[in-house]
């Protein structure tokens, strides 16, 4: 039996799993118990090329199949709906994972609060935005950025729905009351950030403008009732910043082959 690959350039699996897990704080990290972050599948231990994916789906499986690649980064993992038994599309995804011999590393909120490949700060760099604290408490974590600013709400508006259409999303907004709004505080939680406790906080903390993936429709009206205006960008549009960072991290890190997979859902 052959003891590594026959591709010089393959790096063994467990050097990437290693640097991605102390790189994003994997262990330390809080999170919801279906996130399941880290390496949720092993291949036969080597890696050629990388892929990056917002979620884990027979699409992004059958994209990374035919690009040859053999470790798929994903942001919502394998279990994220859930316990399920492994038939029907369950059972086929993992086949051909296995046949390809493609291994699956996700990363959910190590990833969203990542200081420099995190999806909340590159968010924020999209939109012109210097963040300067933290926002949106997990446990002992904080997930969003904040920060300070001097421009017209519909200017960021503007930023935000081209960013989105950009990324196969499409933007909502409440609370602009008046076309020379200014946004002087703001903050971002990416994914479904709008709840009742980023609402609390941004309140707590005189945010004037929070800018989220989603979120229940009340919380639109809370908002304006609070006085905040909301921008909802769409979930999937907010955080596919990170995983394509990390693909192109991990690609240079190791000098492999990086491809980003976009499978839009609208929402």
């Amino acid at each position: 039996m052959s003891s590594g690959p026959e591709d010089s350039t393959a790096v063994p699996l467990r050097k990437i799993v290693a640097y991605l897990d102390e790189l994003l704080e994997t262990s330390a990290t809080p999170d919801y118990p279906n996130a399941l972050n880290g390496l949720q599948l092993s291949n036969a231990g080597f890696v050629t090329k990388v892929a990056g994916a917002v979620d884990f789906s027979s699409k992004a499986i059958d994209t990374a199949v035919k690009e040859k690649a053999n470790l798929l980064l994903v942001h919502h993992g394998m279990f994220w709906s859930g316990l399920k038994p492994l038939t029907g599309s369950a059972y086929q995804q993992i086949r051909t994972l296995l046949d390809a011999d493609i291994a699956v590393y996700s990363s959910h909120l190590p990833l969203d609060r990542h200081s420099r490949l995190g999806n909340n700060v590159l968010l924020a760099k999209g939109l012109g935005l210097n963040p300067s604290g933290a926002f949106a408490r997990f446990k002992e974590i904080f997930i969003g950025v904040q920060g300070a600013s001097d421009i017209e709400t519909s200017t960021l508006l503007t930023r935000a729905q081209a960013f989105s259409h950009g990324h196969g999303g499409s933007v909502v907004a409440s609370g602009i009351t008046s076309t020379h709004q200014t946004t002087r505080r703001w903050a971002i939680c990416t994914g479904a950030g709008a709840s009742a406790e980023t609402l609390a906080e941004a309140t707590d903390n005189g945010i004037d403008t929070l800018i989220v993936g989603e979120g229940p429709h009340w919380t639109a009206v809370d908002a304006a009732d609070r006085g905040i205006t909301i921008i909802y960008l769409g979930h999937y549009a907010s955080e596919t910043l990170g995983v394509y960072a990390l693909v192109d991290d991990i690609a240079r890190e190791f000098q492999l082959k990086g491809v980003k997979i976009s499978s839009p859902t609208g929402l």
